[in-house]
């Protein structure tokens, strides 16, 4: 029916990348036109746009898009009343939350909020800014900054308020933490009128199943291997697994197939382990999705 269309926004930028990569092994193809910022997806039932994602809680909060995916950060910002459907930990770099810091110049003499009363902060998350230093009882001048703002102090500001996953700019810049203000991850949200929808709300639901699949399924990896029942034992006890493994008998009754879905990060070291315990024909395979 041409009525059952979910209008979808992805986010354009830093998130960008990774959430192309993401909803690919989440089974969605996605084929990108930069210069018109209407990625196609593979889906009828669905029409998507690229926004950035400082944007994306006000068109879905006004019922433009029907969902998105955005972080927490800009929800905070635009205070929007949105449905926040899924906790998408997942960041421009990796697997990782992208902090919100309050930082000064290494030689300075603040050490938290409550010294910037009256001084000047710079930062893109001005009224989310606002409203923390208010929690302490200070009201520093909170400026916007359009960008590069760890150059502006301590030669135009106190202080900043920058987002971070791992901190090397701040430190090349000669910048230190003195408080974290939040945690944010990326956000799955919903138009509340959209999530009151029965059709709508499935169709949300199951692309969110989807990604959290592909999410869990993103360190992880099968591995297959042959052993003896003599060295059954001998093996299992060499095997981390989300489950149990699964054992499965060969013809002839001498071996048997296992079967596990290990932390990638191990495996360079789990393997050569499960050789010398008596593991044979190992082969390990990636997973695109894993659905509890």
């Amino acid at each position: 029916m041409a009525d059952k269309i979910l209008r979808l926004g992805l986010p354009k930028g830093s998130l960008q990348n990774a959430t192309m990569e993401i909803f690919q092994h989440a089974g969605f193809k996605i084929n990108v036109d930069e210069r018109q910022y209407r990625p196609h997806i593979d889906d009828e039932e669905i029409w998507s746009v690229l926004l950035r994602a400082q944007e994306m809680p006000g068109y879905v909060q006004n019922g433009t898009l029907d969902c998105g995916l955005t972080g927490l950060d800009w929800i905070k910002e635009r205070d929007a009343d949105v449905v926040q459907v899924a906790d998408l930990v997942y960041s421009k770099r990796g697997m990782t939350p992208y902090k919100w810091v309050l930082a000064v110049h290494e030689t300075s003499d603040i050490t938290g909020p409550k010294d910037l009363d009256g001084k000047k902060v710079a930062t893109e998350l001005v009224s989310a800014s606002k409203r923390y230093f208010a929690e302490h009882g200070v009201t520093p001048d909170v400026e916007f900054s359009w960008g590069a703002t760890e150059a502006k102090c301590p030669s135009l500001v106190d202080a900043i308020i920058e987002g971070t996953e791992t901190g090397s700019t701040l430190r090349a810049n000669s910048l230190k933490i003195i408080d974290v203000l939040f945690e944010s991850t990326t956000k799955f949200i919903a138009n509340k009128d959209a999530w009151e929808d029965p059709w709508k709300r499935q169709k949300i639901e199951d692309i969110v199943m989807l990604i959290e699949g592909a999410l869990a399924a993103e360190n992880q990896v099968g591995l297959k291997m042959n052993v003896s029942c003599e060295d059954l034992d001998t093996v299992l006890e060499c095997l981390p697994a989300l489950k149990n493994p699964t054992v499965s008998s060969l013809a002839g009754g001498d071996w048997v197939a296992v079967e596990i879905v290990t932390d990638k990060r191990t495996v360079r070291t789990l393997i050569p382990k499960l050789k010398q315990a008596g593991a044979q024909g190992i082969i390990e395979y990636p997973l695109n999705k894993i659905i509890p």
